[in-house]
C-alpha cells in the first residue's frame, strides 16, 4: 500500500511537472527549472557515492565536463541529442575508469584530495586546449526552444532519481551502505569493497555526465573550462549536505534550497552571496548535520507520538 502511494505521488508530480511548459509562458521560470533538474542530477549523482557509499568526491566537475564536452561535440557534429548524453554519460564513466579508479585505493581521507586533484588537472588542461568559447551553429540556433531542452533536463533527472533509487534499493544498495557504515567490517562480512566502490563511482560518473549533456544542450555560447568549473564539485555537495546526505529527497529539497537562495542573494547581494552560502554551509554542517531532512524527521517524531498518545 505504501509503495502504491508513492508511486501514484510520483505519477501526479512528473505528470504536473510534463505539462508545465503549456502553462509557464516565462522563459525566465522555465530556464530556473532546467536549472533545478541540472542541480537535482548532479547532486543525486554525488549522492550515491558520497551519502550511500561515504566516498567523497571532489572531482565531479571533471566527470561533469566530459559529459558536457562529449555531447556537445557530438551533437553539434549532426548526432541526435539523446544519443550524443548517452555518448556524454558514457565517456564519463569511461574517465572515471581510467582516473579515477586509483583514486579509490587511496586511503578514505585521501580519496578526496585525489578526486580535487583530478578536477584542477582537467580543468587547466582544457582552459590550455580549447581556449576559444563554443558557439550554436546558425541552424541549431533558427530551431532553438526552451521547451525542448527543459523536456531533456526532466527526462533525465527523473532516470537518474530512479537509478538511483532502484540501485539503494538492492542488493548492490545495501553493499554500498555496509561499506559507508564501516568499510573493514564489510570486507570481514565478505563484501568485495574496492568492486562495490568502483560500482558506485562509474554509476555516479555516468549520471553526473548526463548532467552536463543538459548544460551542453541548454547552453548557447561558453568556455569549454566553464564546464569544468570547480564549482561544479562543490555544488552538488552543498546541496546534498542541505538537503540530507544518503537520502533520496534531500538532494531534491537541497536543490530547491540552493536555487532559490542562489536567486535572491546573487540578485541583491552580488558576489558577497557566495559568503553567505558558505557561512549557511558551516552552520548546517555544525548544527544540523543530517540537513534538512532530519529537520523534517524531528518536527514529525513528536507529532506522532502526541497522536499515539491521543488527544
Amino acid at each position: 500500500m505504501k509503495d502504491l502511494r508513492q508511486l501514484s505521488i510520483a505519477v501526479c508530480v512528473i505528470g504536473l511537472l510534463v505539462f508545465i511548459p503549456f502553462v509557464i509562458r516565462s522563459e525566465y521560470l522555465i530556464n530556473l527549472l532546467i536549472m533545478f533538474f541540472l542541480y537535482s542530477t548532479i547532486a543525486q549523482s554525488w549522492n550515491l557515492l558520497g551519502g550511500f557509499t561515504g566516498q567523497v568526491s571532489l572531482g565531479h566537475s571533471a566527470f561533469f565536463g566530459m559529459g558536457d564536452l562529449m555531447t556537445r561535440l557530438l551533437w553539434t557534429w549532426k548526432l541526435p541529442i539523446l544519443l550524443a548524453s548517452f555518448a556524454g554519460g558514457v565517456s564519463s564513466m569511461l574517465l572515471a575508469a581510467i582516473v579515477g579508479m586509483p583514486c579509490l585505493r587511496m586511503k578514505r581521507g585521501y580519496f578526496p584530495i585525489g578526486t580535487l586533484a583530478l578536477a584542477v588537472i582537467a580543468q587547466i588542461t582544457i582552459g590550455n586546449i580549447l581556449p576559444l568559447p563554443t558557439y550554436l551553429p546558425r541552424e541549431y540556433m533558427e530551431g532553438y526552444t526552451h521547451s525542448s531542452r527543459y523536456y531533456l533536463a526532466l527526462s533525465i533527472a527523473i532516470v537518474t532519481l530512479w537509478v538511483v533509487w532502484r540501485t539503494v534499493n538492492s542488493r548492490t544498495g545495501l553493499a554500498f551502505l555496509a561499506i559507508r557504515n564501516d568499510e573493514a567490517a564489510a570486507e570481514a562480512m565478505g563484501i568485495k569493497t574496492f568492486k562495490f566502490k568502483v560500482k558506485a563511482l562509474l554509476i555516479s560518473a555516468f549520471l553526473t555526465g548526463l548532467g552536463g549533456s543538459i548544460f551542453a544542450y541548454h547552453q548557447v555560447s561558453y568556455y569549454h573550462e566553464a564546464s569544468f568549473n570547480l564549482s561544479w564539485s562543490f555544488l552538488p555537495t552543498l546541496a546534498t549536505f542541505i538537503g540530507g546526505l544518503g537520502t533520496i529527497i534531500g538532494p531534491i529539497l537541497g536543490s530547491v534550497c540552493f536555487l532559490t537562495l542562489n536567486e535572491l542573494f546573487a540578485i541583491t547581494l552580488g558576489q558577497i552571496h557566495l559568503v553567505i552560502f558558505g557561512f549557511s554551509f558551516v552552520l548546517i554542517v555544525l548544527f544540523l548535520p543530517g540537513g534538512l531532512m532530519s529537520l523534517f524527521k524531528q518536527i514529525k517524531l513528536p507529532l506522532s507520538t502526541r497522536s499515539l498518545r491521543g488527544p
